[in-house]
């Protein structure tokens, strides 16, 4: 039967320290547990609805979306949660998820498209442990509620007047089948010592997600894939969370197409930026300066180590006149012209790592 999010039936202290004692002995990797384990559906749907799921709408809250136009195409977009709960149902083995934010994304002729979303989604949630990772899956996805998705601004103010004629309508449309395409189709999670890897789609052992480069098996991947920022437009990157003080974020990127501005900024002062594009505000200054901040040049692959003080962070990747690097104005850009492609990774370490 269902229940709410954090309650769930309390075994006794003497069952609660076995149960304990056996999942820490379980996400270790015996190979003796693997199989009991990988062999009962109750108990991989009791091992995650006790032990996973609360975990679900804390790290949602911490991640942008990435959006695309085709599962092999680069970022064009981002949704970022603001608001998320869950609720479990143990008859059916699935956890619901309902959830809310705001995000961009890049249309031809459009521009630059703010938006907010609301939606609630049933998964059927399972697990595989192999031999150098644990699988998670979120299969099954059957949508409760929406996507409410609203247009909160459009750059190009043609089509933002369309927006009350039926040509809203295909905006509308447009913009929806972005964000529910890659938020409703499924995903999977694979947890190694190397980090957390996320994925759109089911991936079954021993694949893993696509990345344009390799990373280090010391450090925790955030994020590893390649974006298209088009003229005149910001793409926020993240967020990015540093746990203690003796960290560093270390960033690899390469670059196609014209010089750009890279920022690194405390994800509240990116926030409020990003929030104010996606509300129709002008492309101006940032609301407070950077952390740090250094140019990308085309053709050469950067190597940049930043150590910060425990927080969130969101970096920045600047296509416009607003940085230190101005590119030239295309006529284009509202069609594609200009674009920059940037391949990136951004990884966890310690700060006394070498890159």
């Amino acid at each position: 039967m269902p229940r709410k999010a954090g309650r769930s039936q309390v075994p006794s202290a003497p069952v609660r320290a076995f149960l304990v004692a056996l999942v820490a002995f379980v996400f270790v990797g015996c190979p003796c547990i693997k199989g009991p384990v990988n062999a009962s559906p109750g108990l991989r749907w009791w091992l995650f609805s006790n032990f996973g799921a609360q975990k679900m709408c804390p790290e949602m809250l911490k991640k942008g979306a990435p959006l695309k136009l085709s599962p092999e195409g680069n970022t064009i977009g981002r949704f970022f949660p603001t608001r998320c709960r869950h609720d479990i149902n143990d008859d059916k083995r699935t956890v619901t998820i309902h959830f809310g934010g705001t995000g961009y994304a890049w249309t031809p002729v459009a521009g630059r498209v703010g938006f907010s979303m609301d939606a609630s989604v049933e998964y059927g949630f399972d697990f595989f442990m192999a031999e150098d990772a644990v699988y998670v899956w979120a299969k099954r996805p059957n949508v409760i509620y929406g996507p409410d998705f609203k247009v909160g601004a459009i750059e190009n103010k043609v089509v933002d007047f369309a927006t009350k004629t039926p040509a809203g309508f295909v905006a509308n449309t447009f913009g929806n089948q972005i964000v529910s395409y890659h938020l409703f189709q499924g995903f999977t999670v694979v947890h190694s010592d190397s980090g957390d890897e996320f994925t759109l789609g089911l991936l079954q052992p021993p694949a893993r997600p696509p990345r344009p480069f390799d990373t280090s098996e010391d450090r925790f991947v955030f994020a590893n894939e390649t974006a298209e920022i088009r003229n005149n437009q910001l793409d926020f990157l993240g967020p990015f969370e540093v746990p203690d003080d003796d960290q560093a974020l270390f960033l690899r990127m390469r670059l196609t197409g014209p010089a750009l501005d890279v920022m690194v900024f405390h994800r509240g002062t990116a926030d409020l930026w990003r929030d104010a594009l996606q509300r129709g505000g002008a492309l101006a200054a940032p609301p407070g300066p950077p952390v740090v901040a250094f140019p990308l040049n085309p053709g050469v692959e950067l190597k940049r180590k930043t150590k910060l003080p425990a927080g969130q962070y969101m970096v920045v990747v600047d296509n416009s006149p607003v940085g230190v690097i101005k590119p030239p104005w295309n006529p284009l850009g509202m069609v594609g012209g200009g674009t920059a492609i940037v391949s990136y990774s951004a990884e966890l370490g310690d700060d006394d790592e070498d890159f």
